[in-house]
C-alpha cells in the first residue's frame, strides 16, 4: 500500500491537504480513526468571520472546498462589521454540522485518486539519508500497517496525545466521547521533534425547547450569498438557503458568583492542565477572574443545525464540573430552566513548534513531512483549511521535484497566518485577526479571487469552467471601471455612458467602487511594498552556520539559527534581529549569490 502523500487526519486541515495533494495527481491516502467524523465541526456551528471569512475566500479561489462546503450547509449569513471599512469587513454564516460533515465526506469519497482508511498513526517512517538528513518514507498505524509515501502531511488537530477535562474527570480523548490518537506525539518527542501543549475549550450545548427565548435579543441574519466565487465564474445562481435566527443574552453577577466560588475546582485553576489556551477565546472562568469588574459577558445562542434542537452556548466554554456547569447556566436570564445535552469540556493536546517549519509548511528537521492545522498552534476551522491547501499543494509539489509555494504578507492573509507561526512561533493557539495584516487594504474578502485564482490556475487546481468565468469576469470589472469613471466625469451634458451598471452583479460594482474610493492608499501601499520585495528577493541559505557569522549580534544568531529564515525580509521579521543584522545578511547574501554566478 504505497502513496504518494498520506494525509493524517479527517478535519478541516486534513481535508484541504488530501483534496489538494490528490487533485495535483498524487495517489493519496487520508488516515483517520472515524471516517464517520470527516469535517466534524468540534466546536461552534460556524465558518467565517473577521478576517476568517477572508481565509475562506483565499482558500476557494486556490481551488480549495470549505467556501463550497459552507455554501451548500449554512442557515444563517451574515456580513460583519457593515457599519465599518470594507477592510475589517467579512462574512460569517451558521451552518447545520450534521450536513456540513456529510458534505465533506461526500467531497472526500467522489475524488479521483484519493483514498480513506480507518487506523491511528503511531509513527513515522524515516529514512536516513547521507550524513544528517532523513527523510519522510511513510507511517506505521495502530493495527500494524506500515504503508509507504514520498509525503506525509500531519494534520491531527487536538487528537495527538490528547486529554479532555471536565471538573475532576480526565480521559485520553481528542473530543469528547472520541479517542486520543495515542503515540505518534511521544514518537516524535522521541525522534527530537519539539513538542508542546496546548489548550483550548467549548462550551455546553443544552436542549432548545429547554430555552427561554422571549428572554433573549433575536439576531437575524442577511439575505444568504456565497463564499464561493464559483457561482458567479460559472454563471450559476445561488439557491436559496434557511435563516434560522441566533440569540444573544448576558452572564451576570450571580453568574459570575457561582464561578468565582467553584474555581478550585477547574482544572485549568487547579494546575491539571499545562497547556496555555487562546488568549482571544478564553473560557468563562478565564473572563471571570481576569476581569473582576465586568459584570457581564454576552452568551451567543447559536442553533447546531436544521436537525437537531441543541444551540451552542457560544461564550460559555468551561472546564468546570457538570454540575457547577448547570448552576452558572441557569443563572442566565433564558437559561433558568436549560437541560444540557452535552457538556463544556477543556481539550490538552500536543503541537509541534511552528518554528521548526519551512514557510512551505515543510519540517526543516524531517524531508517530505508537512503539519497543517491545530497541530502547528493555530486555533480555528479556517485557519487549519488554508494550512491544509497550502501543506497539501507543496506535498504534491515536492513530490514532483517543483519549488513550493509560499504566499507573501501582501498577497493574502493566507501568508501572514504562515509567516507569523514560521517566523514568530506561538506558545499559545494562534488566531487570524485584520489587525495582523499590515496589508489589509489590499486583502479585502471580495478581491481574493483576484489575488489568488491565477495561481490555482497555474497549479492545475481551478478548473476549466470556474477559470472561462473568471477571465469573463476580469473583463466586466474593466468595463464596470469605465463606466463608473464616465458617470463621475460625463463629457457632455447628454452623456448617458454611466447607466449600464445593473447589468453586473452589485457586489462586482461595489468592488470596483472600493478599489476606486482607495485607489490613492492602495498606491501607496503597493511602493510599500516594492521597497519590501527588493529584500523578498534576497535569498538565504536555510542550512547557513550563523553562529560562525562574524557581526551578528547574538540575539540574532541565537534567533537566525532558530528560524533559519529562507529571505531577508523574512529574517528582518525576527523579534531581535536588528537592521545592522539585516544589513549584514544583505551583504553576505549578495557574496554568495555573486560566488556562486562566477563559479
Amino acid at each position: 500500500m504505497d502513496y504518494n502523500c498520506i494525509v493524517i487526519g479527517g478535519g478541516h486541515a486534513g481535508i484541504e491537504a488530501s483534496l489538494a495533494a490528490s487533485r495535483l495527481g498524487m495517489k493519496t491516502l487520508m488516515i483517520t480513526q472515524n471516517p464517520d467524523r470527516i469535517g466534524s465541526l468540534s466546536c461552534n456551528p460556524a465558518v467565517g468571520g473577521l478576517s476568517k471569512g477572508n481565509l475562506v475566500r483565499e482558500v476557494d479561489a486556490l481551488g480549495g472546498e470549505m467556501a463550497l462546503l459552507i455554501d451548500q450547509t449554512m442557515i444563517q449569513y451574515r456580513v460583519l462589521n457593515r457599519s465599518r471599512g470594507s477592510a475589517v469587513q467579512a462574512p460569517r454564516a451558521q451552518a447545520d454540522k450534521l450536513a456540513y460533515q456529510n458534505a465533506a465526506r461526500r467531497s472526500i469519497e467522489t475524488c479521483r485518486g484519493l483514498e480513506i482508511m480507518m487506523d491511528t498513526v503511531t509513527e513515522l517512517i524515516i529514512e536516513e539519508k547521507s550524513g544528517a538528513a532523513k527523510r519522510v518514507a511513510g507511517v506505521r498505524t495502530a493495527r500494524g500497517h506500515e504503508i509507504g509515501a514520498t509525503a506525509v502531511v500531519l494534520a491531527a488537530g487536538t487528537f495527538m496525545e490528547g486529554k479532555i477535562f471536565i471538573g475532576e474527570y480526565d480521559a485520553p480523548q481528542g473530543r469528547l466521547g472520541e479517542e486520543a490518537a495515542l503515540g505518534l506525539g511521544n514518537f516524535l518527542r522521541r525522534r527530537g521533534f519539539v513538542v508542546g501543549r496546548l489548550k483550548t475549550g467549548t462550551p455546553a450545548r443544552v436542549d432548545g425547547s429547554t430555552v427561554d427565548y422571549r428572554k433573549m435579543e433575536r439576531q437575524d441574519g442577511e439575505t444568504a450569498a456565497p463564499f464561493s466565487f464559483g457561482w458567479d465564474s460559472e454563471n450559476t445562481p445561488f439557491p436559496s438557503r434557511p435563516n434560522i435566527p441566533c440569540w444573544i443574552t448576558y452572564t451576570n453577577p450571580k453568574t459570575h458568583g457561582i464561578i468565582s466560588a467553584n474555581i478550585h475546582r477547574s482544572p485549568l485553576y487547579g494546575g491539571k492542565i499545562q497547556g496555555a489556551g487562546p488568549r482571544y477565546c478564553p473560557s468563562i472562568e478565564d473572563k471571570v477572574m481576569r476581569f473582576p469588574n465586568r459584570d457581564r459577558h454576552h452568551v451567543f445562542v447559536e442553533p447546531e443545525g436544521l436537525y437537531t434542537n441543541e444551540m451552542y452556548l457560544n461564550g460559555l466554554s468551561s472546564s468546570l464540573p457538570e454540575d457547577v456547569q448547570e448552576l452558572f447556566i441557569r443563572s442566565i436570564p433564558g437559561l433558568e430552566e436549560a437541560r444540557i445535552v452535552r457538556p463544556a469540556y477543556a481539550v490538552e493536546y500536543d503541537y509541534l513548534d511552528p518554528l521548526d517549519l519551512f514557510p512551505s509548511l515543510e519540517s526543516k528537521h524531517l524531508e517530505g513531512f508537512f503539519s497543517a492545522g491545530q497541530t502547528n498552534g493555530s486555533s480555528g476551522y479556517e485557519e487549519a483549511a488554508a494550512q491544509g491547501i497550502m501543506a497539501g499543494i507543496n506535498a504534491a509539489l515536492k513530490t514532483q521535484g517543483k519549488e513550493a509555494l509560499v504566499l507573501g504578507r501582501e498577497e493574502a492573509y493566507i501568508g501572514v497566518l504562515i509567516d507569523d507561526l514560521t517566523t514568530l512561533g506561538t506558545a499559545e493557539p494562534y488566531r487570524m485577526f485584520t489587525s495582523r495584516a499590515e496589508h489589509r487594504l489590499l486583502l479585502r474578502h471580495d478581491t481574493a479571487d483576484r489575488r489568488l485564482t491565477p495561481k490555482g490556475r497555474a497549479l492545475g487546481l481551478v478548473r476549466d469552467e470556474r477559470w472561462e468565468g473568471f477571465t469573463k469576469k476580469l473583463a466586466a470589472l474593466d468595463t464596470i471601471r469605465e463606466l463608473l469613471e464616465r458617470r463621475e466625469f460625463p463629457k457632455t451634458e447628454d452623456d448617458q455612458t454611466g447607466q449600464g451598471l445593473e447589468a453586473f452583479p452589485p457586489e462586482w460594482v461595489m468592488g470596483v467602487s472600493l478599489d476606486n474610493k482607495y485607489a490613492g492608499y492602495i498606491e501607496k501601499e503597493k511602493r510599500i511594498i516594492g521597497r519590501n520585495a527588493k529584500m523578498e528577493r534576497v535569498k538565504l541559505d536555510p542550512g547557513a552556520d550563523y553562529g560562525r557569522m562574524q557581526g551578528l549580534s547574538a540575539e540574532a544568531r541565537e534567533k537566525l539559527a532558530k528560524v533559519r529564515p529562507r529571505t531577508v525580509a523574512q529574517a528582518a521579521r525576527i523579534p531581535g534581529v536588528r537592521q545592522g543584522d539585516v544589513a549584514l545578511l544583505m551583504v553576505l547574501a549578495r557574496r554568495a549569490a555573486k560566488t556562486r554566478n562566477t563559479s
